[in-house]
């Protein structure tokens, strides 16, 4: 999953970047409004991370100009601009979630996972396709049948996490990457071949199908 951070103050920018590359995200971070609309206007992102009190374009703006042009988008202000007029114009302005600072952050991860439930998954805790169940909130995956936990990296989850968020779709070794690697990370060439061979070691071969030329997927609803 990834994540577009905006946040101007580099000291709680570090601290969230870090924060959430821990708990297993992709994020790319910058710092003002106006580099904020040009990355997504490039690149597709599953959740924006705003703060308000931005330079170049206030962050109500950033927000107005995404709403125009995309609904679907999940976004969650988190900012230092308690007051109540500044919390309705963030919900009513299409705002999913508004986190006052100073947070901490296990509550702020908290909430981008209920956002992201609330947009995708009509508030569902888990995802299962009759084969496999994972859990996003605790970072667990079970074979079907079996009350044991199999412990993943955190690449390896999220990209099961993103197969098993649209059952069936058969994702490329591009989409893949672009979803579970920042800017700046370097990627190896064989990356994705190696996390997928490494969760089918783990999870049996059937938990993910490799279509020859095209990439992988995960079986939707138990179809085998």
């Amino acid at each position: 999953m990834r994540i577009l951070l905006v946040e101007d103050d580099v000291m709680i920018g570090e601290v969230m970047q870090a924060s959430l590359k821990d708990a297993g995200y992709a994020v790319d971070w910058v710092q003002d409004g106006q580099i904020a609309l040009s990355a997504l206007a490039v690149q597709n992102y599953d959740l924006l991370l705003l703060d308000l009190g931005l330079p170049k374009k206030d962050g109500l703006l950033v927000l107005a100009e995404i709403r125009r042009q995309d609904q679907q988008l999940p976004i969650v202000i988190a900012t230092a601009r308690d007051d109540l007029n500044s919390r309705l114009q963030g919900l009513d302005g299409g705002a999913d979630d508004y986190v006052v600072k100073p947070f901490q952050m296990e509550e702020l991860l908290a909430r981008l996972r209920a956002v992201v439930r609330r947009k995708h998954h009509h508030g569902q805790l888990q995802l299962s396709n009759g084969l496999l169940t994972l859990d996003p909130s605790s970072y667990q995956v079970w074979l079907c049948g079996n009350s044991e936990a199999i412990s993943l990296t955190h690449k390896e989850f999220s990209l099961l996490q993103t197969l098993m968020q649209h059952q069936g779709r058969i994702y490329s070794r591009a989409e893949l990457e672009d979803k579970i690697y920042a800017w700046g990370e370097e990627v190896e060439s064989n990356a994705i071949d190696y996390l997928i061979h490494s969760l089918r070691k783990k999870l049996g071969k059937e938990s993910i199908r490799n279509i020859r030329g095209a990439g992988w997927s995960v079986n939707k609803g138990g179809a085998t």
